[in-house]
């Protein structure tokens, strides 16, 4: 990312480049001389965990502002849900059955496409978590489409490459989870949610909060298949024991393919608004 504005002030690469051609002598090789923003063990230090905070958040809001991203629509999924072609090597049954998922968030993500080219990728834009499953589904239902999407990956033990799909200018990687989460949303357009596990749970039960207590706009938020999300959270237990409102129900719905999706996202009430935004940003 290269700032064309002139300043009267020498920049910063120019004396990177200069404080390696100084000589060689204890206090130049000394880690008190280096340059405190060219100093990567002075960055990691434990003081300095709010300036890594705030590079975290800024680097891909400058890259996406600087492609012009206007909005976005976030598919969260799980990881170990695999193509219907690798069913077989499933860890289990159920993830097999799950198989169908993978298809839908891809020809999904084709089809958001379709309408984000129309905005020149401006609007509408894919974006995943960057891995495998549900995620690769999505960013390669873009690629299909012609058209560029987002990945949001994280370092984790596993799980943490980027899959081949993701733009290469728009894959991103974090440390911070709480970074991460505001990138889903801050551009949200609309959120859909493909069955998963506790990373995926963690997201979806994040955005439902961040809307229903009016931190965040409401947007179309769809939940893939109704049987398994019916199966592992009692929605209707909630509202009855009080601890949500009934109303809260309201705040997303079920479908099953990318034509009640695409159906459910145009007829959703504000349906004009072009992102879901986090107050205070």
């Amino acid at each position: 990312m290269n700032d064309e504005r002139q300043t009267s002030f020498r920049d910063a690469h120019s004396d990177i480049r200069t404080a390696h051609e100084v000589p060689d002598t204890p206090q130049t090789r000394a880690p008190a001389y280096r340059l405190a923003f060219a100093d990567g063990e002075f960055l990691l230090r434990e003081e300095l965990r709010p300036v890594r905070l705030q590079l975290e958040l800024l680097k891909p809001q400058m890259v996406m502002d600087e492609k012009g991203i206007e909005s976005t629509v976030v598919l969260f999924g799980g990881a170990r849900i695999p193509e219907p072609a690798m069913k077989d090597s499933a860890k289990t049954p159920a993830l097999a059955e799950l198989s169908t998922y993978y298809d839908e968030a891809r020809e999904f993500a084709r089809r958001i496409t379709e309408r984000s080219l129309a905005t020149y990728g401006k609007e509408w834009v894919v974006a995943t978590g960057g891995g495998p499953g549900v995620m690769e589904a999505g960013n390669r239902g873009a690629d299909d489409a012609g058209g560029q999407s987002i990945g949001l990956n994280i370092v984790l033990p596993h799980e943490q490459a980027p899959n081949a799909y993701v733009t290469p200018g728009l894959c991103f990687n974090f440390h911070y989870f709480a970074i991460r989460k505001m990138h889903f949303l801050m551009r949200a357009r609309a959120v859909c949610v493909f069955p998963g596990g506790f990373g995926t749970l963690d997201e979806m039960f994040e955005a439902l909060t961040l809307i229903q207590t009016g931190r965040m706009e409401r947007v179309p938020f769809l939940l893939f298949g109704r049987a398994f999300w019916e199966k592992i959270i009692n929605w209707e237990a909630l509202a009855e024991a009080g601890t949500i409102a009934r109303e809260d129900l309201d705040l997303f719905r079920f479908v099953e393919t990318s034509d009640e999706a695409l159906a459910a996202i145009d007829g959703w009430p504000g349906a004009g608004t072009k992102r879901g935004d986090i107050p205070g940003r």
